[in-house]
């Protein structure tokens, strides 16, 4: 699954990165080194501006809502629950087929941050005498490190609570997709620690490599069973993992200390 991820990239770097036409300034947001669902985010996709004359698809760099709200929602209290949609279902669910079929975007990150159960709290749990294991987290991170751009969907959702012209009468929120985490070697692992994301969490965000973007990006692309080759894992050995400090599992850590590689899991985390 992808549950909190880290993003410290600046537009004018997510511009290069991404061939941006377009970008609201008073859109920025700071780093984030803990995002966390419902959070305001960076996303890219492709769309036509809104009174432009030509309808062209135009790149642009926008802050969405962390957590999915669908158009036929009564209301977005769900969104927080749809933080993630699974590649295998993904063109079929209510929720998600539409916007599988029309808006795409991609969700850049550093890396994101996922939660293992060391091997001796696993045992003191099997043996009844630890009810809540501690989590070592790891921030799993492409080896070159490059951007890790993650599949994402975006929606629209209008509060017909409020006027037209209100300020939140319209909602855009996204999600990220996920796809069975890779059982192959890690590019680069812990000395103790998984040698495989499988080992950390069953579940990885899916990665799209930069040969894929513009078609995943492009809407009129709209053909379901096109698109899911699209969703195809990224070739193995891209991605490195290493621990980092537990301080990660509170949302109101934020900062790049949260980045820092240990020597070695924290002690009572032990892989």
């Amino acid at each position: 699954m992808c549950g909190r991820y880290a993003a410290s990239r600046g537009p004018e770097d997510l511009s290069r990165t991404f061939g941006i036409e377009r970008w609201e300034p008073e859109e920025t947001l700071e780093p984030d080194y803990n995002v966390a669902p419902t959070k305001e985010v960076h996303v890219v996709l492709d769309r036509p501006l809104k009174d432009a004359d030509s309808p062209r698809p135009v790149r642009q760099l926008r802050t969405l809502r962390w957590g999915l709200v669908p158009s036929w929602s009564k209301s977005p209290e769900g969104g927080a629950r749809m933080i993630n949609a699974r590649a295998e279902t993904v063109h079929e669910k209510p929720s998600f087929r539409r916007a599988f079929a029309a808006r795409r975007c991609i969700v850049p990150a550093d890396g994101y941050y996922e939660w293992v159960t060391g091997q001796q709290e696993r045992e003191l749990e099997v043996e009844g005498r630890k009810k809540r294991p501690r989590k070592q987290p790891y921030l799993v991170l492409p080896a070159d490190g490059s951007v890790f751009a993650m599949a994402g969907l975006y929606e629209f959702w209008r509060d017909r609570t409020l006027p037209e012209d209100h300020p939140r009468a319209w909602w855009v929120t996204c999600s990220v997709i996920t796809t069975e985490a890779e059982r192959t070697p890690l590019a680069v692992a812990p000395a103790d620690g998984p040698r495989s994301l499988a080992d950390i969490h069953p579940r990885m965000p899916l990665m799209l490599t930069p040969d894929r973007w513009d078609a995943w990006l492009d809407p009129s692309r709209t053909d379901p069973e096109e698109l899911r080759d699209l969703l195809a894992p990224p070739p193995p050995g891209l991605m490195r993992a290493y621990p980092v400090a537990t301080a990660v599992s509170n949302v109101r850590n934020n900062g790049p200390e949260l980045l820092k590689e240990l020597e070695a899991p924290e002690e009572g985390t032990l892989f």
